[in-house]
């Protein structure tokens, strides 16, 4: 599980921590948070950050959080986004203390409402939803009150009894909060407080015809966890006033709540309706497509959980809106591989080489280091043989000053393995090069060349005999520009997507990377960070880059 870095623990207080701490001072000890998703799709980046928020600050002060489910709207939610939430959660690394969920509430939420309507704050109205929202006014208008709005206790308490009796139609009725129609705040504008909806729950089937709104359900179902923090994004700090009118007008347990500036990541879109538009039509494999932002495509892609820990951990928590770059998250991953992701050889552009003396049956092992960061990953065998593949770009005909690679009458040293010099080049009708035939020294297996001389260059390499062919998947960016609503007249985000954004080709690695699980990132040595892919078979193996070993994206694309 999530443990607390001594970096965390030196750095400064962000201000939840500083509202905990001034609250633990004043003797209130006690500290409670939730984690509230809405099962209508897969958690991203975002949801991990505030993940991260919730169980760290429950778990730096000796409290709880609990994982509550938001499912007021039966239309879109299913239990299949549930268990994924659930194994997100648990794969960053925390446990809840209960799990909840907003319909364990529907009886008390309705013996609310009753309350609600017996105080006089609350009644039945008959408008449809385009009525309400025209009467509802503007920022510099006043509303128009319903001409229901006067409705008796009586009849709206029969009323609203019919209405979960399934008596009325779909949006024929709704339950409103009698407060104030010319209010500055519009939500208090007689916001509603029930709905009906003829449609099957997830959990409580077909129990209930009325479903309850969020800004109704969300601060009562605090009060009743006896929440001490509810911390949300900042797009509901104005919601936050309605949260406590709602809890004062029904003198329960006083929750509060705090917001925090989301997460917005250049090159990537946060919008669930928008990335549910990606999967329908096809522009992606799924919610767990490695270009997506969802914590199943990291996943999927090599992320580790504590890489993107720690890229919550650097972000911090802000109260204004903000856009952090991309290069920050590929940072951690990239931080955390380094230490934790063994070492492989794999050549993703080949160059065929064949060494002429060098016996044509005979193979070698090598023993190669895993992970120079971790002496306790060990050693592996890697085979030697005749005919080698290397990274195409690792050989010129007329290099560059400070070329260090092979060159024709060049020598180089092959990683663990001897040095090869270049005797001769071929080439094909049309001048493109096919193969290199090569020398190598048989005394210099042992990191030493056999008179003492030794070479700049050190370059991977398979061998051809032994090599596993695969698919190799590269990403990048999902969109060409960083905000991928930026869009030209005329066009619209979808016209920014990036049509570079998976690259396919066919890749040699050597044996060892078969027995590498899926989803667990290895360093293709001076090539980047890669791992197996779902999708991959013995037959067909399939391994997608992870992070690239420097941040070229953005290089590139400013160009």
């Amino acid at each position: 599980m999530a443990t607390e870095t001594n970096e965390t623990k030196d750095r400064s207080l962000n201000f939840l921590e500083e509202i905990i701490e001034e609250s633990i001072a004043k003797g209130e000890t006690r500290v409670q948070t939730r984690f509230p998703p809405e099962p209508n799709g897969y958690l991203h980046i975002g949801h991990a950050k505030s993940i991260c928020i919730n169980f760290g600050l429950a778990k730096k002060y000796g409290g709880k959080c609990n994982l509550r489910f938001d499912d007021t709207n039966p239309v879109k939610e299913d239990t299949e986004y549930v268990d994924s939430i659930k194994r997100d959660i648990h794969w960053l690394g925390f446990d809840w203390a209960q799990e909840r969920y907003a319909s364990d509430y529907f009886d008390q939420l309705y013996e609310w409402a009753i309350v609600m309507i017996k105080k006089g704050l609350a009644y039945v109205d008959d408008q449809t939803q385009e009525q309400i929202r025209e009467n509802r006014g503007t920022v510099s208008v006043p509303g128009t009150p319903s001409p229901w709005r006067d409705r008796s206790v009586e009849e709206n308490l029969d009323l609203f009894e019919r209405m979960r009796k399934g008596e009325f139609k779909d949006g024929e009725k709704v339950l409103r909060a009698k407060i104030d129609m010319a209010h500055p705040n519009m939500l208090f504008r007689d916001p509603i407080m029930y709905r009906i909806l003829h449609t099957e729950h997830h959990r409580t089937g077909n129990k209930w015809c009325i479903y309850p709104m969020y800004d109704y359900a969300h601060g009562q179902s605090d009060s009743i966890e006896k929440i001490t923090h509810s911390i949300c994004t900042l797009e509901f700090d104005v919601h936050r006033p309605l949260y406590d009118w709602f809890i004062k007008a029904l003198d329960i347990f006083p929750s509060h709540q705090y917001e925090f500036a989301r997460l917005n990541l250049t090159y990537t879109m946060m919008s669930k309706r928008k990335l549910l538009k990606l999967v329908q039509e096809g522009a992606v494999m799924g919610w767990d497509d490695p270009r997506m932002p969802t914590i199943c495509a990291l996943r999927r892609k090599g992320y580790t959980p504590a890489s993107v820990r720690n890229f919550a951990e650097m972000v911090g928590v802000a109260k204004r809106d903000n856009t952090i770059d991309l290069g920050k998250l590929e940072y951690c991953v990239r931080e955390d591989l380094n230490k934790v992701a063994e070492r492989r050889m794999a050549v993703l552009d080949p160059l065929k080489v064949v060494i002429t003396n060098y016996e044509d049956d005979k193979t070698e092992l090598f023993t190669a280091i895993n992970n120079p960061e971790n002496e306790e990953a060990g050693t592996r065998q890697v085979p030697f043989s005749k005919v080698i593949y290397i990274e195409r770009n690792d050989f010129m005909e007329e290099p560059p000053k400070k070329f260090f690679r092979l060159r024709p009458g060049g020598e180089v040293r092959l990683r663990y393995s001897y040095l090869i010099k270049c005797e001769e080049v071929i080439k094909d009708a049309e001048g493109n090069i096919t193969e290199l035939h090569c020398t190598y020294d048989p005394m210099s297996g042992n990191g030493s060349s056999s008179d003492g001389r030794r070479v700049k260059g050190v370059i991977h390499w398979v061998s051809a005999k032994h090599a596993v062919e695969s698919e190799i998947r590269l990403f990048n960016p999902l969109f060409t520009k960083e905000n991928p609503d930026d869009c030209e007249e005329g066009q619209t985000w979808e016209d920014n997507l990036n049509p570079e954004s998976m690259v396919k080709v066919k890749g040699y690695l050597e044996p060892s990377l078969m027995e590498i699980p899926i989803g667990q990132a290895v360093q293709f040595e001076r090539v980047g960070y890669f791992c197996p892919d779902t999708d991959s078979t013995k037959e067909h193996p399939v391994f997608n880059r992870t992070v690239t070993l420097k941040d070229s994206w953005a290089k590139i694309n400013k160009q």
